[in-house]
């Protein structure tokens, strides 16, 4: 019996996500994170920490002048998620990187 709530509860989880990442409307996405954080799933946006490629997927990268700002994640332009401390997936971002030099 427990196997099969747990096989229901990633189900539903997995459900959740799909509609939040086609969700249109930004109370909709409000509204099922914070459904999705009362039974311990957490969306995950790492901006502004370093990119460790371990946790984080590259989706792209933001040259910048400013050589203290490189590594760091300048935006995530796709969520992750955990559930109680366990990743569902990692957030996909953009990382900063030094301008090259003309």
């Amino acid at each position: 019996m427990e196997a099969e709530l747990i096989a229901e509860r990633r189900a539903l989880i997995s459900l959740c996500l799909y509609a939040l990442d086609r969700a249109r409307s930004a109370g909709v996405v409000e509204r099922l994170e914070a459904g999705l954080a009362e039974v311990g799933v957490r969306a995950v946006r790492p901006d502004g920490e370093r990119f460790d490629p371990s946790v984080h997927e590259a989706g792209g990268t933001e040259p910048i002048d400013d050589l203290a700002l490189v590594g760091l994640i300048a935006e995530t332009e796709v969520p992750g998620f955990t559930d109680r401390g366990q990743s569902l997936r990692a957030p996909i971002v953009i990382v900063y990187v030094a301008r090259e030099s003309s």
